[in-house]
């Protein structure tokens, strides 16, 4: 090799180090490292875990038991374990903690002027709290998906005041009240609010009072989900305020035998044999769903059921067609509201009430 190549090379590393060094002495921020994953494993704190992530950060749950509440306040992040294995269940008493002290599991929380944003949980079971597995509050592009919430007190996974939301992929079984609850507002009565096209899809609703719950809410998709052995699978709930809930589409749904029997409550009478349920909305489509052997004696009961609210809220001008409604009771098809341009066509049914919709 000629001396001089030689030499050229020696004084570009040289100078390469030295450009290196002279960053070092000025303050030079390295170069970014990116997104992080902090492993958490059994006997280690989750909660830490997020406080310590970043946006764009992973928080990685080993499988096994994790005894505590998370609270996420941080946009863009990843918290999700390893499967169904991965389990959060109540622990002692976590001082500072709202998230456990209000009993929840997870809560994902922002605030008016600041929601979380884009932030995932995923892939991990949520067992066993007082109120919810997991409740989010002031969301933009929340997904959770592959969840499995069980035997919680109130709802296996509840949201308000939230936007663009997709629930895909859990399981919600044996929760107090619904498998899964959307609503504008929990402390407040307002008018329905616009979801900008939240998604409920592909999930397995079983074994709670009410499989799905979407309460005073616009512009939402309910598709292709199961929903089995209920007290009533899903109820779309709307009331006189304005603007009214509606503008939903609710499309693909496996509705059978949600004949749970649940006590009546101080807001509503026993439930039981119930369907899909409107009360109070409007420019609803419900098609393309097999609702099938929902059979009870509840003011609810049957398959597809247009009611008139308890605050006498009208159901108006929404469509119910394309649907597979067979052997419900007391009817396939009930409209018991006296609202307008209700259109119950097309589907293939055999008892209606009143008479002549099958």
């Amino acid at each position: 090799m000629d001396i001089r190549q030689n030499m050229t090379k020696r004084q570009i590393t040289y100078l390469a180090c030295t450009a290196v060094a002279v960053a070092s002495v000025l303050g030079a921020a390295p170069p970014d490292a990116g997104p992080t994953t902090h492993l958490v494993r059994p006997g280690e704190s989750v909660q830490q875990a997020v406080d310590a992530a970043k946006p764009g950060d992973t928080v990685l749950l080993s499988v096994g038991t994790y005894r505590e509440s998370v609270r996420v306040t941080t946009s863009r992040l990843t918290l999700r374990g390893m499967g169904p294995g991965t389990v959060l269940t109540p622990g002692p008493a976590q001082a500072g903690n709202t998230c456990a002290q209000a009993g929840n599991g997870i809560c994902v929380e922002g605030t008016d002027g600041s929601p979380v944003e884009g932030t995932t949980i995923g892939l991990l079971t949520l067992s066993g709290f007082a109120q919810n597995g997991l409740w989010a509050t002031r969301t933009d592009r929340l997904t959770v998906q592959m969840v499995t919430a069980e035997e919680n007190g109130q709802s296996g996974i509840a949201q308000e005041r939230s936007v663009r939301s997709v629930f895909q992929d859990n399981t919600a079984r044996n929760n107090g009240d619904a498998g899964l609850f959307v609503s504008n507002t929990t402390d407040t009565e307002a008018g329905a609010t616009d979801t900008q096209g939240t998604v409920i899809e592909r999930n397995r609703l079983q074994d709670n009072r009410i499989g799905v719950t979407v309460k005073r809410l616009r512009n939402l998709t309910i598709e292709n989900n199961t929903m089995t052995a209920n007290c009533a699978a899903l109820f779309i709930v709307g009331d006189e305020s304005r603007p009214r809930a509606g503008a939903l589409t609710v499309r693909g749904n496996f509705v059978h035998r949600n004949n749970k029997f649940c006590p009546k409550t101080e807001r509503l009478p026993f439930i039981q044999g119930s369907g899909i349920v409107l009360t109070g909305a409007e420019d609803t489509l419900v098609t393309g769903n097999h609702v099938t052997e929902n059979a009870g004696t509840s003011p609810f009961s049957g398959g597809i059921v247009l009611y008139k609210s308890f605050v006498g809220a009208l159901s108006e001008r929404n469509v119910i067609s394309g649907n597979l409604v067979r052997h419900n009771a007391p009817g396939d098809l009930i409209n018991g509201d006296t609202g307008q341009g209700n259109n119950l066509q097309g589907n293939i049914c055999g008892a209606s009430q009143p008479a002549g919709l099958c």
